[in-house]
């Protein structure tokens, strides 16, 4: 059995005008830990059930209001009947952690490789890639989620090491 740490990136903030252009799972067991990510044509309800196939655990932030209800509304999957889902969003606000995921990663010395990236910056990035065919901007949009979905399990095992997720 698994834990992912899901996180995806999109061409807005709503599945009724926008597509999900990246879908970041991060598998973690104590054999080890392998990223897998959907991209553009490959993200599909089947490709997507295929990933988190033996998955017990997903870890999001935020997950809860946008990318779980995203997933569930563009591809028909609703990961929390598949797995047990965990907001690390709400364990940082009981620890007075509060902003989007980068302002709880500063505060918490989580450190990034590409720095000054936003969600905002990801759309562009594969707007580039889809008009353009500019695969650096692709490949930054990858190490981008890549980074997301990755230190979403170094912010789970900070908030476990304090004591501060819930049900731990």
């Amino acid at each position: 059995m698994f834990d992912a740490y899901i996180d995806i990136e999109t061409t807005g903030l709503s599945w009724l005008d926008s597509e999900i252009t990246v879908v970041g799972i991060y598998l973690a067991n104590s054999k080890g830990n392998r990223l897998e990510q959907l991209v553009g044509g490959d993200i599909s309800q089947n490709n997507l059930q295929q990933a988190v196939k033996g998955v017990s655990n997903i870890y999001t932030y935020n997950g809860s209001r946008f990318d779980l209800p995203f997933i569930r509304e563009s591809l028909g999957v609703d990961l929390e009947t598949m797995a047990s889902h965990h907001d690390l969003m709400y364990d940082c606000w009981r620890c007075n952690l509060r902003g989007g995921f980068k302002a709880v990663e500063q505060q918490l010395g989580i450190s990034r490789q590409l720095k000054g990236i936003s969600g905002l910056d990801a759309i562009f990035l594969w707007q580039r890639y889809r008009d353009h065919g500019d695969q650096e901007a692709l490949s930054t949009l990858l190490k981008y989620n890549e980074e997301d979905v990755t230190n979403l399990k170094v912010l789970k095992e900070k908030l476990v090491n304090v004591g501060r997720l819930a049900g731990a």
